[in-house]
């Protein structure tokens, strides 16, 4: 039987910091400054770098550089903090924005990289703070212990046959989360080209003046929403729960997804009842797909455009969605913020929607929703595989580096 070595955090880094707060950069520079954000669940991401002002870079300490064989924790957020990562490049440009932890041995640091990996729940739990708002404290971080096996040969055969085995699973892991990002842009696709060109291509299509729509079967016809949806203001009643609509296009009550990470209002000022079947915009997150048909009684608040029509609901639905899809939305914004990206009633009635008749909207959304339903279970199934090669991967690193599995 391996013995284990308890030791301190604070007793087995030579460094452990957070840096100073950068001075960012509008361009583009060498001096990339990497934050908790880049440390994500598949490792280090660099797609939307920040960059350092070229006067802090000159002030700043050689310390400060991410360096190859650091340790990264994230000391913030719900859902990220006690988030570890092992830094792993040459690149010695990047400089810490002073909120992750970064952390420093003269041991194998692979080896301790690994047994941290194992503790990321036991770190999260140590943090204190609001759900979403959690903070990893020094003292904490510095106190926590952790089981090494004191042996340097052993470390690093660990060190050897998990970087070899961490390897496969990550590469079928990124391979699986490739398929779904396809399917999902499949998805995507088959909603904005079935609610603008219809499900038979053979028809003469006719140009349009829409931008984002350029031709339309030439027997539908052009409408704003003012001359089909109602906006609807029902009252609510006192055992109604509330309803939030998601950006991924349910409609449900909150409870039925989750209660934490979300704003409560103290007063329900404005609130508006909602019935199973409504369609529902929200005016807020409409431009990133929040555009569902609800599946639950409840009420709301005056944020979510509640709509009824003489058309086809999910026709309409899903010509909302297709336009969020493209970005419509965003780019018909006047505001400097994509958060400003509002889409008020009144925004919604003067928009131009392509209508066919009743019964080929009808056909149209039964299309989409078989399709859909066939694509979402094989994605289903795919993070599925997800999880049971993330839960392979945890026990594997753990029985490695407690010595379970002799290597």
């Amino acid at each position: 039987m391996i013995e284990l070595k308890k030791i301190k955090l604070k007793y087995l880094f030579t460094d452990i910091f957070k840096g100073r707060t950068p001075v960012y950069s509008d361009e583009i520079n060498n001096y990339i400054i990497f934050g908790q954000r880049n440390n994500s669940k598949k490792g280090f991401v660099f797609d939307d770098a920040k960059y350092a002002n070229e006067q802090f870079f000159k002030f700043s300490s050689n310390k400060e550089f991410l360096k190859k064989g650091d340790i990264v924790i994230n000391s913030l957020g719900g859902g990220t903090c006690g988030r570890v990562g092992f830094f792993d490049l040459e690149n010695t440009s990047i400089i810490t924005d002073g909120i992750p932890y970064i952390l420093r041995t003269n041991f194998n640091s692979k080896y301790i990289y690994y047994i941290l990996y194992t503790k990321q729940t036991e770190l999260e739990n140590l943090a204190l703070g609001a759900t979403n708002q959690l903070s990893l404290k020094d003292a904490d971080l510095l106190n926590f212990n952790i089981e090494i096996i004191d042996d340097s040969d052993k470390q690093s055969r660990i060190v050897e046959f998990l970087d070899a085995k961490v390897k496969i699973i990550d590469d079928l892991d990124n391979e699986l989360t490739r398929e779904i990002e396809s399917l999902e842009l499949y998805k995507k696709a088959l909603i904005i080209e079935s609610v603008t060109k219809g499900l038979n291509k053979e028809v003469k299509f006719t140009e349009t003046n829409i931008p984002w729509i350029r031709e339309i079967p030439n027997h539908w016809k052009l409408k704003r929403g003012k001359y089909f949806l109602k906006n609807l203001k029902k009252p609510i009643k006192e055992d109604d729960g509330v309803v939030t609509c998601f950006r991924d296009g349910e409609v449900t009550l909150r409870t039925n997804r989750r209660e934490d990470g979300f704003t409560i209002s103290t007063k329900e000022i404005g609130y508006q009842g909602i019935d199973i079947g409504d369609l529902v915009v929200h005016g807020m997150d409409g431009f990133a797909g929040a555009i569902g048909i609800s599946d639950s009684r409840g009420k709301a608040s005056p944020v979510l455009n509640v709509i009824d029509t003489n058309q086809n609901k999910k026709y309409i639905m899903y010509y909302l969605r297709s336009m969020a899809y493209s970005d419509v939305f965003v780019a018909l914004s006047t505001g400097i913020r994509v958060r400003s990206t509002d889409l008020r009633w009144n925004k919604l009635i003067e928009l131009f929607y392509p209508l066919p008749p009743i019964d080929e909207q009808d056909s149209i959304v039964k299309e989409i929703d078989y399709y859909l339903e066939k694509t979402n279970k094989i994605i289903v199934d795919k993070q599925k595989q997800i999880e049971i090669l993330q839960r392979l991967k945890n026990s594997l690193i753990h029985e490695c580096v407690t010595g379970k599995i002799e290597v």
